[in-house]
């Protein structure tokens, strides 16, 4: 099976999307800030992701774009971080990203962006593997292939941590998604890997493997969402609506066992290069928020602050942040009810309630 999707802060990635943010901000923060009439969102193939692919090709965020008078632009990149470079750059309005990369491209690029839809985190859909131990402790002084810089690394961070253990006392190697399956099942030397579903169940399968860690350990820390540009969103609200409208009737199609909803979950597994049995395996490892009054009770969570406390440590420790931010706190992040992390003067990256509200009291 493929990649489904690849989730990491390349260095040079974030390098390039600093250059090409700071070079378009001046010229092009200004007309981003007009009201609009036709808008351009990107995303990329995972399972919490898919339903984009269904909402676009069955005309439902084309319904929900007419009902507010706008045209909304549906593109998928193959590459998750180039989607996410072009949306810093520009290019698209939103995208789909986790928590952690929209604090470390966009955020880091001086893009000021909303985390408008909080659609699912990771339950278990990333994990640690290994061939010789049984509990994290046990990894000290081992080799861990993961991909550097990702979640992957985020997700070894934190069981280190829990675990009495920190990243000096291990030693990683940085592997590439498409090698981590032969590299741990055709090597006697690899004996440990980090990784995401389905790479994930496909190596656990792997005779002596044993799965150590995974993120339904810390959950709600590993987050997907549709992240868009602030300034795009205030000066047009109806976009916001429109996308949250068309998630929203999505999540209520696809969800439960109807004809309709495997109907659409075997679109979306189909378009992920998998069965609905694929799929579905995938889906019970991810907590989606199929009732948008869940996903407005996560984002008003102080479990939220408390996640991006943990995910900013991260970042700034592994210099994603930018060459500019000298501490933790360089980058604000806002949460409802006007919560800060850092810089309240240089926010860049805010979680709100506001849309997903008005879809749980049917207010859209």
């Amino acid at each position: 099976m493929t990649r489904l999707r690849t989730r990491f802060a390349l260095a040079c990635s974030l390098a390039c999307s600093l250059v090409f943010g700071a070079l378009t901000a001046g010229s092009s923060g200004q007309a981003l800030a007009q009201e609009r009439t036709s808008f351009k969102i990107a995303w990329s193939i995972y399972v919490g992701w898919m339903p984009w692919a269904y909402a676009d090709e069955m005309g439902i965020v084309d319904k929900w774009a007419q009902k507010y008078g706008i045209e909304i632009e549906v593109t998928q990149i193959n590459d998750y971080i180039e989607s996410i470079n072009q949306y810093t750059a520009g290019a698209f309005d939103g995208c789909v990203m986790t928590n952690m990369d929209a604090l470390t491209i966009p955020a880091a690029g001086d893009v000021d962006s909303t985390a408008l839809i909080i659609g699912d985190f990771s339950n278990g859909n990333d994990g640690i593997v290994s061939k010789d131990g049984s509990e994290i402790a046990g990894l000290k002084g081992e080799t861990i292939n993961l991909v550097e810089l990702s979640v992957s690394h985020y997700l070894l961070a934190r069981a280190l941590d829990d675990a009495g253990l920190a990243e000096r006392d291990v030693t990683l190697v940085n592997t590439s998604d498409a090698d981590m399956v032969a590299a741990f099942t055709g090597s006697d030397e690899v004996g440990t890997v980090v990784t995401w579903n389905p790479l994930l169940m496909e190596i656990e399968a792997h005779p002596g493997a044993t799965r150590i860690f995974d993120s339904a350990q810390i959950p709600g820390e590993i987050i997907d969402m549709m992240v868009v540009d602030t300034e795009v969103l205030e000066a047009n609200p109806d976009f916001g609506k429109a996308l949250v409208g068309a998630w929203y009737e999505t999540m209520a199609l696809m969800s439960g066992d109807s004809a309709s909803a495997i109907e659409a979950r075997s679109y979306m597994a189909e378009q992920s290069g998998t069965d609905l049995a694929g799929y579905d395996a995938q889906l019970a490892t991810t907590r989606m928020f199929f009732d948008p009054a869940e996903a407005v009770a996560f984002a008003n969570s102080p479990a939220l602050a408390q996640t991006m406390d943990h995910v900013r440590t991260f970042s700034h420790a592994h210099g994603l942040l930018g060459d500019g931010a000298t501490s933790v706190d360089a980058i604000g992040i806002a949460f409802p009810g006007d919560q800060t992390l850092g810089d309240a003067g240089n926010v860049k990256l805010r979680f709100s309630a506001d849309y997903m509200a008005m879809a749980a009291e049917g207010a859209l």
